[in-house]
């Protein structure tokens, strides 16, 4: 149920994505305490412009049902802007983060839903 999508303006390989997708999503597994089972991760290119300027930048949404708190976000942010820091060449300045938590009877799965 835990969901990070990456979208970025950086050119990632598909060798790179192959580890960077399971490097995220045992981030927020590990972060949020849930099965890693639970966890998707997508990275998608996009076209970003950030401070009015081009250049290299990522938004992150970071969606879950429960776990997220203001400690947790916190070390979601600091983990991801890391790993992207390291894995991309992205500084910390160049990455938004938002995280969302959503009610069980809000996110469907196997034809139903959580809550």
């Amino acid at each position: 149920m835990p969901l990070l999508k990456l979208e970025t303006n950086v050119a990632i390989s598909d060798e790179k994505k192959k580890s960077l997708l399971p490097a995220l999503s045992k981030i927020v597994a590990e972060t949020l305490g849930k099965p890693e089972d639970y966890v998707m991760v997508t990275i998608n290119s996009s076209t970003i412009l950030m401070a009015g300027k081009p250049g290299d930048a990522a938004f992150v949404d970071v969606r879950s049902i429960g776990n997220l708190s203001l400690a947790v976000n916190k070390q979601l942010s600091k983990s991801i802007c890391t790993l992207l820091k390291e894995s991309l060449g992205l500084a910390p300045g160049c990455i938004f983060l938002n995280f969302s938590d959503i009610d069980a009877a809000n996110w469907g799965w196997k034809g139903s839903t959580f809550g």
